[in-house]
């Protein structure tokens, strides 16, 4: 299914028409401009973009058109059948060129100190169609900079009325706060309440700018692009496993840009993705730690720091010990913690920070089983405790783009929030589950009637102690509006970390007679639990735990896990390794090394391999390809590479009471939620001065709209 202009063309029939002298064949709906690439022919533009609606603005995409009496606009023609199309005539050329000597009128020419060079469409264009001398010989206007917030940059002399920032901040972003002002040479782009742009995907902005009117604020004047090594990766911020590009200069990662996947992410990346990495380096553990007599943290040698593990792990029992893994760990970490606990014996482990839930219930009950390019055909979609605008930004925008273009219905269970489209709100209470699973209602018809109803059941309702009954209730919901067949898989979770489906596919869950993550915070509490090996699960309280106990924290920076360790290892973060992430929709993928760890830092795998040898439990991996291909023979779903993998539900729930108590809309993953929000769910977030200053932004939005 092809997109055009935001919306979605469906599979209609073919036209025939020539260009230069060419015959190509493509949908009915196509415009000419489409035509041309497709006949192999690149057509130059600024305004033209495949995900927007079409503006025809600027007129740089003319073409000559057999029979009109000049050239036209070809993103705004509708190509027709028998069309002749002429895309490099001398005609054309002059046509070009006379826009081009326009737009240049009062573009300043200050490529030297532009963010924008080498990478200018603007300043590419110019090289074919511009000319060496201007007739203009007025001055130049002069446009105010504009405040939109402290993620863009704005530079407005530069900018040459586009629209694209206009039609992104609208149609996609649904947040309508850019507009223009003014006409013709007056013309303005900007916020109209002089405020941040209040989106999750403001950044986007940046790279949809064809010139240099609006640049990346957190890395102006930082790099030139031809100064950067590229390394393709995937995004740990949430659990949709979005396409990345690292860009670095060194060992420093100078920023971050979206690479197109239409499966997942489009082209658009959020702004918690792009501009965290200024976090990475900074409160870094680089080397290892051991809290002495007087209660600190000291350095330490790794032969003194596995010395005192060894003597640990030695005195306490397996039924003692206990292992964590946090929401940014990859693959291969939680597999070798996973055989090294196996190893001596350990039954208690959790990869379930939250505390969901979840897990047992086999591959389809944890899973987001219509995939997440499956929002764009859903008709009916239940949310129940899920806010994909926080959670899953980039999937919000797409559920966006489908109640734009079709009669999509959404309906939500849980606390009020703006996800920038119509929801038929339920209110918070979740007895409202009992309801519709016994007497129906307006939801359950609604879904009963969808060709493609889906059910997204968010992190909040997983976590519940009366979790069981309101999955027995979505469940019972499930089978009367058949929510799954063999053409469909309606029902979904919506996970916020990225580790976690990785964790549940490799069954980093507890033994038989194993505790899960909260009675293991309890055992550390009443001293049941006397070791434990934390693997970057930051988001627990663990300061009531009990003094005779000892907690070992593997990861790269001290935040919550790290200073309430009494062992520190300083390991890689998400950029400086190459590693396997597995996202919401079972798609496999690995991410690549963009960077290196600092000082002793090493890859958390590789720590737990050395570990293991000291333990005198040695695992039977020497490098990560060897246990990659023991990762993939004891969980064969680890070798199906880019693909999700839905399933058929088992049963989720079981018969048990739904409390009264209201339905949270969560942000991320983690008991600790006080602090919480959409710019700091994680240590590497919460380092960075770039989400500080966003919540700031966010904070005074907040204020100002409440004063209104």
């Amino acid at each position: 299914m092809a997109r055009r202009g935001g919306g979605r063309i469906g599979m209609s029939d073919m036209i025939t028409l020539t260009v230069d002298g060419t015959e190509v064949e493509v949908e009915e709906g196509s415009t000419v401009l489409q035509a041309c690439e497709a006949a192999g022919k690149e057509v130059p533009r600024f305004c033209y973009h495949e995900r927007l609606s079409i503006a025809g603005n600027c007129r740089m995409c003319l073409v000559e058109m057999e029979r009109a009496p000049k050239p036209v606009a070809s993103c705004a023609m509708p190509a027709g059948n028998g069309m002749v199309i002429k895309t490099d005539t001398p005609l054309v050329k002059k046509a070009r060129e006379g826009v081009m000597e326009f737009m240049l009128i009062n573009h300043p020419l200050d490529c030297p100190i532009c963010d924008q060079g080498g990478e200018c469409d603007l300043q590419d264009q110019a090289m074919g169609y511009g000319v060496a001398d201007s007739r203009y010989q007025e001055e130049k206007r002069a446009v105010e900079n504009k405040n939109m917030g402290p993620l863009i940059s704005t530079i407005m002399t530069r900018c040459i009325h586009c629209t694209r920032c206009v039609r992104f901040a609208t149609e996609v972003a649904g947040v309508p706060e850019l507009g223009a002002i003014g006409r013709g040479e007056s013309m303005e782009i900007t916020t109209y309440l002089e405020k941040s742009m209040a989106s999750e995907l403001s950044g986007n902005v940046v790279d949809l700018c064809p010139v240099g009117a609006l640049t990346s604020l957190p890395y102006a004047y930082k790099a030139r692009s031809w100064e950067l090594t590229h390394t393709s990766s995937i995004d740990v911020m949430d659990a949709m496993g979005s396409h990345i590009r690292v860009d670095t200069r060194g060992n420093e990662v100078m920023r971050v840009l979206p690479r197109i996947n239409d499966d997942i992410n489009e082209e658009w990346i959020s702004d918690k993705t792009r501009h965290h990495i200024d976090g990475l380096m900074r409160q870094r553990i680089d080397r290892p730690y051991m809290r002495g007599s007087n209660g600190r943290l000291a350095e330490t040698s790794w032969d003194d720091v596995f010395a005192a593990i060894a003597k640990v792990v030695k005195k306490t029992k397996p039924q003692d010990t206990a292992a964590l893994a946090g929401d940014l760990a990859d693959a291969e970490s939680m597999f070798a913690l996973k055989n090294l606990m196996e190893n001596l014996g350990v039954p208690h482990m959790d990869c379930r920070q939250d505390g969901a839930i979840i897990g047992q219930q086999g591959q389809g009950g944890y899973l987001f089983n219509s995939t997440i390019a499956g929002c764009d055909d859903a008709d009916v979609i239940f949310l129940i405790g899920a806010n994909p605008r926080h959670e899953a930004a980039v999937m919000n925008a797409r559920i966006r783009q489908n109640w734009l273009h079709s009669n999509l219905k959404v309906f939500r269970l849980g606390a009020a929030v703006d996800l920038t489209y119509p929801v038929t709100e339920l209110g918070d209470d979740v007895s409202v589950l009992d309801e519709l699973a016994n007497k129906g209602g307006a939801v359950v018809t609604a879904l009963k009637r969808a060709k493609r109803p889906m059910i997204i059941l968010g992190a909040s309702a997983c976590n519940r102690k009366d979790s069981a009954g309101i999955l027995a209730a979505i469940s019972a919901i499930a089978k009367t509006v058949d929510l799954v067949t063999p053409e469909w898989n309606g029902f979904n979770i919506l996970h916020t970390a990225a580790a976690r489906v990785a964790g549940l596919m490799m069954e980093f869950l507890p033994a038989k007679g194993g505790k899960s993550t909260a009675d293991i915070c309890s055992g550390l509490e009443n001293g049941a639990i006397k070791l434990l090996f934390n693997l970057g699960a930051d988001e627990l309280d663990l300061s009531q735990r009990d003094s005779k106990s000892t907690i070992i924290y593997i990861g790269s920076h001290g935040d919550r896990g790290a200073s309430q360790a009494d062992i520190v290892l300083p390991g890689a973060a998400w950029s400086e390794k190459d590693g396997i992430y597995v996202n919401m929709e079972g798609r496999v993928q690995h991410g690549q090394r963009a960077s290196f760890p600092p000082g002793d830092a090493r890859e958390d795998w590789a720590i737990l391999r050395a570990l293991s040898a000291v333990l005198g439990k040695t695992l039977a991996f020497d490098d990560q390809a060897s246990l990659r291909d023991a990762l993939s023979a004891a969980y064969p779903a680890f070798a199906v590479v880019d693909q999700p993998q839905p399933a058929r539900p088992n049963k989720l729930g079981r018969k048990q009471a739904i409390s009264n108590v209201p339905l949270d809309v969560a942000i991320g993953s983690g008991a600790v939620t006080a602090d919480r929000n959409f710019y700091m769910t994680c240590p590497i977030s919460r380092a960075s001065v770039t989400m500080a200053e966003c919540v700031k932004a966010s904070d005074q939005n907040d204020e100002a709209k409440a004063a209104e």
